[in-house]
């Protein structure tokens, strides 16, 4: 059995993952959806002072208090958090899920990783990103999902601090590079099209590469699919690894 460390994307709370907890747990694994700091419900700091460094050792210490295997799983800016929590305790990680993740190389920030332009993203006086009107997330994150899903996602979107989007990364080829990688491709996703997100694979391959079809936000649209994707993921980092 394993632990799923659930970190969400830019903008989302561990709500993101209610239809994907219960069918992981079901399947006899434990899991952990969690909130970064200045986000959701985890207010152990304010959002103005969230750093990727915070963040990153904020996610380790949930890997390392985990008593099995832990799968860290991250989606879209999670992929960024997950590879730096990574780094700080890569023998405690069994693999990395990029759920159409973003994955730096050594020295980038995560505009540059995601190949953003900044002007798309600006911060405004107080150093967040603005959420964007409903029409324009709907046609990027829910472009699948149900109308009573948007509403709902909708309303619990929070503005993104900026400062993590433009720290630099600093995983490296010894630590990072030595975990497992797994990667979830989303195949109509309008906020990572699918090719970027093999562009980014191409930078640090993973395996197994598992496509479906589903927006940018599959645990809500196709939570089933999603779940039968990361259990054999888990099937194949876990077992038979020795800690």
């Amino acid at each position: 059995m394993a632990t799923f460390v659930l970190v969400p994307g830019a903008s989302h709370t561990a709500w993101c993952w209610h239809k994907l907890v219960p069918l992981l747990e079901e399947a006899g694994h434990s899991v952990k959806a969690i909130d970064l700091p200045g986000t959701g419900e985890n207010r152990s700091i304010e959002p103005r002072d969230a750093t990727l460094a915070v963040w990153a050792r904020y996610v380790a210490s949930e890997v390392s208090s985990a008593e099995d295997p832990v799968l860290l799983a991250g989606h879209s800016r999670g992929g960024y958090v997950i590879s730096e929590a990574a780094e700080l305790v890569p023998d405690a990680v069994a693999g990395l899920i990029y759920v159409s993740g973003v994955i730096p190389l050594p020295g980038e920030d995560l505009l540059t990783a995601a190949g953003l332009e900044r002007e798309a993203m600006p911060a405004d006086e107080h150093g967040f990103v603005m959420t964007a009107p409903p029409e324009i997330v709907n046609q990027f994150f829910y472009n699948r999902c149900t109308p009573e899903d948007r509403v709902e996602a909708n309303g619990r979107l929070f503005a993104e601090p900026f400062r993590p989007l433009s720290d630099v990364s600093g995983v490296s080829s010894e630590r990072w590079g030595g975990v497992r990688r797994a990667y979830i491709e989303c195949a109509d996703d309008h906020t990572f099209p699918l090719e970027a997100q093999r562009r980014m694979q191409a930078t640090a391959p993973c395996d197994p590469v598992i496509t479906l079809d589903s927006d940018h936000s599959p645990f809500l649209c196709v939570p089933d699919a999603l779940a039968e994707a990361m259990l054999e993921i888990a099937s194949r980092f876990v077992a038979g690894r020795v800690v």
